[in-house]
């Protein structure tokens, strides 16, 4: 795997882990004022979300990475197959 591709595997796990992470710990406003959106969380924690996706994500790159540098897991040998 060269350095864009594994730039480009990252940025797909991350985008997807973000919305897994997203609804962690959403408390909606019991009383939102006059305009607010009922069901818009009190307090998001994006800081927070950012990181855990980024520290997961990483893990699971890892991950990827051995799979497809050690053979474990190739795509070229499915398709030979077929």
């Amino acid at each position: 795997m060269n350095w864009f591709t594994g730039v480009v595997v990252f940025l797909i796990i991350w985008w997807v882990v973000l919305f897994a992470v997203l609804p962690w710990g959403v408390r909606r406003v019991e009383e939102p004022e006059e305009g607010h959106d009922p069901g818009a969380p009190e307090k998001p924690l994006l800081a927070r979300k950012f990181l855990a996706t980024t520290a997961i994500s990483a893990a699971l790159w890892g991950i990827a990475y051995v799979m497809i540098e050690s053979d474990i897991f190739s795509f070229r040998e499915m398709v030979q197959g077929w």
